[in-house]
Order: structure tokens, then C-alpha cells, then sequence
């Protein structure tokens, strides 16, 4: 007797119900094994993909424009090592920008073709759109980034990293037309100053993310500025190589935002002991993450409030501060709670030793990585002499064989 005939899958599930199961597949990978299933459940997954990242000319933009009809989120960025040239062109922006209007996120850093042309395009078409990343864009101005800047008032993340030709110009444009603004990465744009900075934040006031690393027309002003207006929302701030970021940025940080999270002030080499008292003071709950390597003026006195009052330190970098001893370390000598720090940097300062190392050791049990890179005093063979034991998973660093952990340091 024969039995019943064989089911299909397919005769069964309606669309809505493939979506409803593709929606429970919690990574990437299986969606795109959900698609090898046969050409229906390939359309289901292609007009329900949100994200693609691609390497394109105009022609193919069109034909995956028209097969992922829902993209939200589109990365054509290059890699520096392995870019080529032109790679995406203004021609390519002027697809993107009449194809996929529902973009939320679009990526473009490294692409060294695109210009101003483009930047009108994508301005004048994509009006939903929240993220731009045009890092490395060295052809554009302010020309056609104000374009963006008035055609996107939902922008909330722009990062601007290596675009020279961007001035104060652009930043009033967005303090006008942005206000939703939280992420912005400025670095090496040199022709930004002061005034640019002050005239973003007076009307952007959520900006939790600040870049300005090698702005150097940026100072005091400009930071007090940020730190006043932005006292709520900042958690991120990099000056790198700020030198004219001194006292008066960090007491201003330590006056008006208490959520501060992660800082950069790397080679701003005036700061000095006292603001940074009082950052350990007021920050001392949120603050997660500290490089102030090359501040010369930094002393023990100071990396004592830190290490006593910044619960919450996960990373610290003070590489190259000559002026450190032990006996900054040895305020922890005694006391029973252990530090969260995971990531510490101690390289070039001359006047550490082993056993500061040993007074880490002893409350740091979540160490990762450290870095005693041309510390005359510290070395493989004088830790092993001292017994000192290191974590399982901690990674030292003596002289340089290791790869630096990314993190904010």
C-alpha cells in the first residue's frame, strides 16, 4: 500500500512565515545559508537583507539596489593596505543616492575618488540618512559636506578623519542643521579651531563622541567649550597631540561632565597634576579609559587619585611619563580591593621598577596586557627573579615583539 505523497516545504510555508523564521536567525552566517535553500527562500532573504557590504562599479550598484530592496546600512569602504584607484567614483554616489533612499548608514571611508559632486548627490537624495564615514576622502571640502549637512537633519554619526580640507565652515553648517548629532571624528583637520568647535556645540548638545586627536588649532577654548555644552551626554573625548590643550580643558572636563568614560589627552604635554585630581574626583565612577602618555608633567601625586579614585579604570597608558616612581603604585599597597584594570601601558618610564610591577600584580588579578617597553629597570629576567606571577591570560610586553590589544590606547 502506498503511503501518503511527500510534502514540500515550500507548498506549505507562506512569505510571511520563511520571514518570520529568517527573523529568528541570530547571525549573518545563517541567513545567508537560509539562502541557499532554493531561489524563493534567496528573494525572501535578499528583500529582507538590511546590511551589505560591497566592492562595485555604478552597473552592479543597480542590480544589487534592485535585489535588496530594504538596505539600510551599505559599506563601500576600502582598506588602506589594500585600496585601489579610483575604487568608488562620484558616479557610483550618484547610483547610491537614487537607488537606495532608505539608506541609514553608509560608509565610504578610503575612497580616494569621490568629490564634492558626489557629496551634493548623496545630500540632495539620501534625506534619512545617520551615519557617514568619508574618512581618508582627501578630495573633499566643505563644498560638498555642508550639501550633506543641510539634506540629512537626522545625521547623528559623521566621521571626517584625514579630510585636510574641512574648516569651521562645515561645522556651523551642521550646528544649524544637525542637531541630533552624537558622533563626530575630526582628526588631523587642521584647519578646524576654537571657534569651529564652539560654534558645533552650541546647538549640538547630545555629542557623546568627540575626535579632535592632531587638531592643532584646538585648545582650551574649544574643549571648555565642549565640556560646558555637551556636560551631559560627553562620554568620549581624544586629544591626541592637542598641545594647546592644557589645565584649563581638563578642569573644565572635571567641572561639567561627570560621565566622561574614555580620554585621550596623549602628548598634551602642559597638563599637569592638580586638574587631574580633580577629573579622579568627579569622574571617578565613569571613567574607563585614560591615555596620557608624553604629558611630562605629570607626576606620582596625581596617578595616586587615579588609581585610589577611578573605580571603574579598565586601561591606562602613562608610557613616557619620566617624572612616575613606584610610590605611585604603592598607594595600593595594603588596600584589599582589586583594580578592574585590564590594559596598562608603563613603557619609557625610567624611574618604575619591578616592584611597582609586583604591587600591580597583587591587585590587578584581570590584567591582559602591559607594556614595559624600555623601562631600564624592568625586565623579563628581573620579574622571573622577583617570583612575580602574572595573570594566565596577561600578555607582557618587554621589548616590543607584541602586537598593541585594540583598545582605546
Amino acid at each position: 500500500m502506498a503511503g501518503p505523497p511527500p510534502i514540500c516545504i515550500n507548498e506549505i510555508l507562506t512569505d510571511d512565515e520563511l520571514r518570520s523564521i529568517l527573523s529568528r536567525l541570530d547571525s549573518d552566517q545563517d541567513k545567508e545559508v537560509f539562502g541557499l535553500v532554493c531561489k524563493r527562500w534567496l528573494h525572501l532573504q535578499s528583500s529582507e537583507r538590511r546590511k551589505l557590504s560591497a566592492r562595485a562599479g555604478h552597473h552592479m550598484l543597480r542590480r544589487i539596489a534592485a535585489r535588496f530592496t530594504r538596505l539600510v546600512e551599505l559599506d563601500l569602504s576600502q582598506s588602506v593596505s589594500r585600496s585601489f584607484y579610483p575604487g568608488v567614483t562620484d558616479s557610483d554616489l550618484t547610483v547610491i543616492a537614487t537607488s537606495f533612499t532608505g539608506l541609514r548608514v553608509l560608509n565610504l571611508s578610503n575612497c580616494k575618488g569621490i568629490t564634492d559632486v558626489g557629496m551634493r548627490d548623496i545630500g540632495g537624495n539620501l534625506f534619512f540618512l545617520q551615519s557617514l564615514d568619508v574618512s581618508y576622502c582627501r578630495k573633499l571640502t566643505d563644498l560638498g559636506l555642508e550639501a550633506v549637512a543641510e539634506g540629512c537633519p537626522d545625521l547623528q554619526r559623521l566621521y571626517l578623519e584625514g579630510c585636510r580640507f574641512v574648516t569651521d565652515k562645515l561645522l556651523l553648517s551642521i550646528s544649524h542643521n544637525c542637531r541630533k548629532l552624537k558622533e563626530l571624528g575630526l582628526q588631523g583637520c587642521n584647519n578646524v579651531t576654537d571657534q569651529g568647535i564652539s560654534d558645533l556645540v552650541d546647538r549640538c548638545h547630545k555629542v557623546e563622541f568627540l575626535d579632535i586627536n592632531k587638531c592643532s588649532n584646538i585648545g582650551d577654548l574649544g574643549v571648555s567649550r565642549v565640556a560646558e555644552c555637551c556636560s551631559f551626554s560627553l562620554r568620549t573625548l581624544k586629544l591626541l597631540d592637542c598641545y594647546r590643550a592644557g589645565d584649563q580643558s581638563i578642569f573644565s572636563l572635571a567641572k561639567y561632565c561627570k560621565n566622561l568614560e574614555n580620554l585621550i589627552i596623549g602628548g598634551c604635554r602642559d597638563v599637569s597634576d592638580e586638574p587631574l585630581k580633580c577629573l579622579a574626583a568627579a569622574c571617578g565612577d565613569s571613567l574607563k579609559y585614560l591615555r596620557m602618555d608624553w604629558c611630562l608633567n605629570i607626576t606620582d601625586s596625581s596617578l595616586k587619585c587615579i588609581l585610589t579614585q577611578c573605580g571603574q579604570l579598565e586601561a591606562l597608558d602613562i608610557g613616557c611619563c619620566e617624572e612616575v616612581t613606584d610610590a605611585a603604585f604603592e598607594v595600593l599597597d595594603g588596600d584589599g580591593k582589586q583594580l578592574k584594570l585590564k590594559f596598562l601601558k608603563v613603557g619609557n618610564c625610567p624611574n618604575v621598577t619591578v616592584r611597582a610591577i609586583g604591587l600591580i600584580l597583587a591587585k590587578c588579578s584581570f590584567l591582559k596586557y602591559l607594556d614595559v617597553r624600555s623601562c631600564p629597570r624592568i625586565s623579563k629576567a628581573a620579574c622571573d627573579e622577583a617570583g612575580l606571577l602574572f595573570p594566565e591570560l596577561c600578555k607582557v610586553n618587554f621589548c616590543g615583539s607584541l602586537s598593541e590589544p585594540d583598545v582605546i590606547l
